[in-house]
């Protein structure tokens, strides 16, 4: 019998109101491009999804702004975009900007740089330098988009795209092609997800998420070197995992095979938070419950991320309005 897709929970993703657009803050209805735009024909434009919660007393924070924002200036470098807001201007604009929209629950930021044109005198043909770069911003209300009692992902067929071909710690919007691929993949065949493996076999991360599994209590993720994103999610269940909950926390390769022996999995990104993964492909994990460890880190990491942990307060960038 076929799989059917876990359903996501209808939620409100109407844009807000106000988006920051090539220097200034306009409509999101004004916030046009050129259909001769550079990165909307090659792909070359680089992004981050950020996340801003409400904490328990009302108050909208955004999580590990900074760390976001550093992630994006190190893409941008790739990509050769210049010209951009320093961090602090940059994150003064997205507080701004959610300020400006009233934003009062939680929310989705998505700041992308991208190649717009050739420079006078510059020749035609794909290329990075000798090309002008523009910015925009836009927000959104998000709350939790995949279920609590977790997914099934399938194995996908389609490698992670190598490093040596592009950077897989920065997120290039040509390379999410790849991801989407996987995907729909994936979801014809009844699963909610993929997992990707990378061209030596092993376990690189989900279509758009670090992947966690646990064995023997012990947690374990693939290394950078696995043609991995950065995952700033990743790092903050590392952190958390080995000074919060007293975990090992590992990382090292971990192969096709290992995957249908190991005791829990769990995807960990800032869009899809932490999600319990209950089966790959036909081998299901922990009789289809979410497992001990993985309800602890996800528990963990929500309260840290709305302002319940205390030590993390630094994590925090208020918002005002």
């Amino acid at each position: 019998m076929a799989h059917t897709p876990n359903q996501a929970p209808a939620l409100p993703r109407k844009p807000h109101l106000h988006v920051y657009f090539e220097g200034q803050v306009v409509e999101a209805a004004q916030a046009l491009i050129p259909v001769t735009t550079q990165a909307f024909n090659y792909g070359t434009a680089v992004f981050e999804g950020i996340r801003a919660y409400v904490s328990d007393a009302g108050a909208l924070n955004v999580f590990r702004l900074e760390d976001h924002l550093k992630r994006l200036e190190n893409s941008a470098r790739l990509l050769q975009l210049d010209n951009l807001p320093d961090r602090a201007e940059m994150k003064a604009i997205i507080v701004d900007l959610l300020g400006r929209n009233l934003a009062s629950t939680d929310s989705y930021i998505r700041p992308l740089a991208y190649k717009k044109a050739l420079l006078p005198g510059v020749g035609f043909g794909v290329k990075l330098s000798g090309v002008s770069t523009g910015l925009v911003i836009n927000t959104l209300p998000m709350g939790a988009y995949m279920p609590a009692t977790g997914v099934r992902c399938a194995i996908s067929t389609w490698r992670r795209i190598p490093d040596v071909s592009l950077p897989a710690r920065a997120k290039i919007t040509g390379s999410y092609a790849n991801s989407a691929l996987a995907m729909e993949s994936a979801q014809r065949q009844g699963f909610d997800d993929a997992l990707m493996l990378n061209v030596h076999g092993n376990l690189a991360e989900s279509t758009t998420s670090n992947v966690f599994v646990v064995k023997d209590g012990c947690l374990i993720t693939p290394p950078l070197s696995a043609h991995i994103l950065e995952g700033i999610t990743r790092d903050t269940v590392m952190t958390l995992a080995r000074d919060e909950l007293g975990l090992k926390v590992v990382e090292r390769d971990i192969s096709f095979s290992e995957l249908f022996s190991v005791d829990e999995c769990f995807l960990a990104g800032t869009g899809v938070e932490i999600v319990p993964v209950t089966q790959i492909d036909h081998y299901s994990i922990q009789a289809g419950q979410v497992g001990n460890i993985t309800a602890k880190v996800r528990d963990l990491y929500l309260k840290t991320v709305r302002g319940q942990v205390p030590q993390y307060a630094h994590w925090l960038s208020p918002v005002t309005h």
